[in-house]
């Protein structure tokens, strides 16, 4: 029968088929592009919140915003082709930046990149949950719990495997992709049929006057459309070969999408002047207007659940690819290097998962707070990825050199412009803490860092060979709560390792030290081994266990520390463990991480007796 991880996640795939989990391009547009496509729904909801305060005057600006913001795409899409050319191994803005501008600007790019991975998350679920809310107002209470399970579900098709995450995430891309394409052309139509309306009819009253401010705030917030242009450079070693010119068709069939998708409804959105209400979003509104509000609106709204909810697989696929590069470097936990079961980095998935699903709870799974946290990481990353870009080429030379280092400077100069604004016009609305958490985590970096190498020269071999004398006969002191069959057994290994057993009772209740004295006698075991009985007036079990080792060490004097033997029960199933104290478990604990005491090592030994039943 299989177990409940091989129904949720799959049994596991040998190594030798590493090559078969990768994707061909239609996959990997709908592994890698969600986060991009599905960042119209929110893209255009900040952008009218933006300008809707503004009234008439303000939403005008919005076919504008919109398409300096395609224009941005456009330089970015450019520029990352150029990095998936350069650096094929993967890794992005971290792997550049490092190369070309230092191992701080590395780092710093390694954290934006995270952090805004981490927000991708969070935002796509809460995005999703709140265009289904829009259909069904009634779900508006429960948009955290939803989130959590919209969290859930992608978590473990990730854990799956990037083949069959891939697979599973090609149904909504591709209906999503194919409703709103309908959309837009049924918005052309109808447009053509019926002529432009205007805000002056349908915009409510204004509560600010347009300014300078309020569009560099807006266009900052429609800024959060580009933040997964860079997933397909991150993650080029996905690709089925030839590598490169895979990723380079995938990254431009993607830009082409979404800017299709972000100018088409933005300027249906303006064409028609649509606004909408307290309880919807702007896209729900212009499907209501185009489509009415029969069953394809019902399709439209689906869709962009179902794309918002994998739109974070972007991140799911890219944060732990990205990790596992920085911790190969020695800069983060070396468990995020590991390939999981499926041939995924698991530990890296559940880690994003986990620090999402914290924010999801947080901000109460609202989308439009979590939104001036998101757009600052990834343009921080995109700035020194083209910085490092430009160095590279400056450095390299090679064909057409100046031409491909002037785009990338021209990337940097716009990425360094929209970071500056993202900055300065969303301080005050939460920026400031990913301002504040980017420099965290570098320190944070380095002391990881320090630790691994730290350790790398204490357990270095280079020098004197260690001894290989051994040690004299070793003591042993085994702890004991009660005579019985586990007790027995792990005394007869100690008696085999070793001529100096000795079993400690720790005394809580007066007079039992004597009943199991009597019963040691009894048994014959006093022959084996000398029982000792330490009392415990405070009816605590480690402390006095703890010098009593100290005590007999300085007793004995013998250049060592007595060894620690602990009989285990192991009950026959996992529950049944709740249902027995966890001493073992406590003193091993306490052994193993109390600092070496009189300059030596302690050898702890665990003895276990399974329970049948």
């Amino acid at each position: 029968m299989p177990s409940l991880h091989d129904i949720l996640i799959g049994p596991p795939i040998p190594s030798k088929r590493l090559a078969d989990e990768r994707l061909s391009n239609w996959r990997a547009l709908a592994a890698l592009s969600p986060d991009a496509l599905s960042s119209i729904a929110y893209a255009n909801q900040e952008i009218f919140l933006g300008l809707v305060v503004a009234g008439a005057a303000g939403l005008a600006y919005s076919a504008y915003l919109a398409l300096a913001i395609a224009l941005l795409l456009a330089i970015l899409a450019l520029s990352y082709s150029q990095t998936i050319q350069a650096y094929p191994s993967g890794g992005g803005s971290y792997t550049v930046a490092r190369e070309n501008l230092g191992v701080n600007a590395g780092l710093v790019a390694a954290a934006a990149l995270m952090t805004d991975y981490v927000l991708n998350v969070a935002v796509s679920v809460t995005a999703g949950v709140a265009a289904v809310a829009s259909a069904f107002p009634a779900l508006w209470p429960h948009r955290t719990l939803l989130a959590l399970v919209l969290l859930m579900i992608v978590t473990i098709a990730n854990l799956r495997g990037l083949r069959e995450s891939g697979g599973i995430m090609t149904v909504p891309v591709y209906f999503f992709l194919a409703m709103y394409l309908l959309l837009i052309a049924a918005g052309v139509v109808r447009g053509v049929v019926e002529g432009p309306s205007s805000f002056t009819v349908t915009a409510p009253p204004p509560v600010v006057s347009v300014t300078l401010f309020l569009v560099l705030h807006t266009f900052s917030a429609g800024c959060t459309a580009l933040t997964g242009i860079e997933s397909i450079s991150n993650g080029v070693p996905i690709f089925k070969p030839p590598e490169t010119k895979h990723a380079n068709q995938t990254m431009a069939a993607m830009a082409i999408l979404m800017g299709i998708l972000f100018i088409g409804t933005a300027g249906l959105t303006q064409y028609f002047a649509v606004v909408a209400g307290a309880d919807e979003t702007i896209l729900s509104a212009l499907t209501r207007r185009i489509w009415g509000s029969g069953l394809l609106y019902f399709l439209v709204q689906a869709s962009t659940l179902l794309v918002l909810t994998v739109a974070a697989n972007t991140s799911f696929v890219d944060f732990p690819r990205v990790a596992s590069i920085v911790a190969r470097d020695g800069y983060l936990p070396r468990q995020l290097t590991f390939l999981g079961d499926r041939l995924v980095y698991s530990n890296g998935i559940i880690l994003l998962a986990g620090l999402a699903g914290a924010l999801v709870v947080i901000f109460e799974g609202d989308t439009h707070a979590l939104i001036p946290l998101f757009a600052i990481g990834a343009f921080l990353a995109f700035t020194l990825s083209q910085a490092g870009m430009v160095f590279h080429w400056l450095r390299e030379r090679g064909k057409n050199w100046k031409v491909k280092a002037m785009l990338n400077g021209l990337g940097m100069v716009e990425t360094v412009i929209v970071v500056s604004v993202i900055g300065v016009s969303k301080f005050l609305d939460g920026a400031w803490l990913v301002i504040v958490l980017i420099p965290l985590l570098v320190l944070g970096f380095h002391r990881i860092h320090k630790h691994y190498r730290a350790v790398a020269a204490e357990l270095t071999l280079r020098g004197l060979p260690p001894s290989l004398k051994p040690l004299s006969g070793s003591r042993i002191v085994m702890p004991i709560g009660n005579l019985h069959q586990g007790v027995i057994r792990a005394l007869r290994y100690a008696c085999a390792i070793s001529e100096n057993v000795t079993a400690v009772y720790i005394e809580i209740e007066a007079e039992s030290g004597k009943k199991l004295q009597k019963k040691w006698e009894e048994w014959g075991l006093d022959q084996e081994a000398r029982l000792v009985i330490v009392p415990s007036p405070y009816r605590s079990i480690v402390g006095p266990f703890l010098e009593f080792l100290d005590q007999t060490d300085q007793e004995h004097n013998d250049g060592q520390a007595a060894a620690v033997l602990l009989p285990d029960l192991v009950p026959a199933k996992w529950w049944e463990t709740l249902l027995h104290n966890q001493t073992a478990w406590i003193i091993r604990l306490a052994l193993l991480y109390r600092r070496r005491r009189f300059d030596k090592i302690r050898a702890i030994i665990d003895v276990p007796f399974y329970l049948r039943e």
